[in-house]
């Protein structure tokens, strides 16, 4: 009996610290990266492995994030199933190995960057406070962000492994 591959967390990649930083011209707030060990047959792009974690999650959790995402950080979310959007971020800086997505805020400027490499795929979650409020706010769904994420990636890995 083989072992279903789990997410783990893992070092953030300091060139995306950077980029944001360079991009953003302030560093993030907080930054975290789980990541999943892949079969070598498993093609998917970043963009398919960002559909598959959070629009091919079970239907209660997907309407609990978007819920979350709109209500507590106050994200304006993008139409579900736009070819543009991924569960309403919007597929920013789309590449073959990576694929960032973004959702605006008053309260947060939040990125989600998924890194495909021939091993692993590492999901990256960067925010930054830009209300006075959001810090406190971040303080509160970070513990679901810690679970959320490295169940939904694992859950990915576990399901279709190719194009």
């Amino acid at each position: 009996m083989s072992r279903r591959p789990r997410a783990r967390r893992t070092a953030v990649p300091r060139d995306l610290t950077a980029l944001v930083t360079e991009r953003d011209g302030v560093p993030p707030h907080y930054t975290s990266a789980f990541a999943v060990p892949v079969a070598a047959e498993d093609s998917r792009s970043p963009e398919q492995w960002a559909r598959a974690v959070f629009e091919e999650a079970p239907a209660a959790v997907r309407w609990s994030m978007a819920t979350g995402w709109r209500l507590a950080l106050r994200l304006r979310l993008g139409p579900a199933g736009s070819p543009d959007h991924v569960l309403g971020w919007r597929v920013a800086d789309p590449g073959p190995r990576t694929i960032t997505l973004t959702a605006p805020s008053p309260l947060i400027t939040a990125r989600n960057v998924v890194v495909v490499d021939a091993t692993r795929v590492t999901w990256v979650t960067l925010v930054r406070h830009d209300h006075p409020l959001a810090r406190w706010i971040w303080a509160t769904v970070a513990p679901v962000h810690h679970f959320l994420i490295p169940y939904l990636l694992g859950r990915a890995a576990n399901g279709r492994r190719t194009t």
